[in-house]
């Protein structure tokens, strides 16, 4: 069966972005975050990650039912689409992260940094996921 290719286009990249930071931005100032952050250990925040790819898979080919993984293009067998959503989710964070000095200011080292990144990236890829399928 051949199946049309989706493309990726920038207006889908842009629709992310908006989504990403907007929800990510209140979670990357948050001291509670940061502090849960350094209580979490190694596995705990590999779960966070593996949560941030459910909900942004799940959110973008089972919640839309008109979309279909296999008919997006792809990198590797993975759907360009879905590589850019988590991209944007932990890159947005990181970004506002980084510009907001929160490591600094919560005085959180390497791990810690990555734990509140990837917890603050559960929001961040609800906000971009939402805005790739409603927009």
């Amino acid at each position: 069966m051949n199946r049309r290719r989706h493309l990726f286009r920038i207006a889908d990249l842009a629709q992310q972005l908006v989504g990403g930071f907007l929800l990510a931005g209140p979670f990357v100032v948050t001291e509670e975050v940061w502090t849960l952050a350094k209580h979490m250990g190694p596995v705990q925040t590999l779960l966070t990650i593996v949560i941030v790819a459910a909900i942004g898979y799940g959110t973008l080919y089972k919640a839309d039912r008109n979309r279909d993984p296999e008919a997006e293009a792809d990198v590797a067998g993975v759907p360009i689409r879905f590589v850019s959503l988590l991209l944007v989710a932990f890159g947005s964070v990181t970004i506002l992260a980084f510009v907001f000095a929160a490591p600094e200011t919560f005085e959180a080292g390497p791990a810690a940094t990555v734990t509140a990144i990837s917890l603050s990236a559960i929001f961040s890829v609800i906000g971009a996921a939402t805005a790739d399928t409603l927009f």
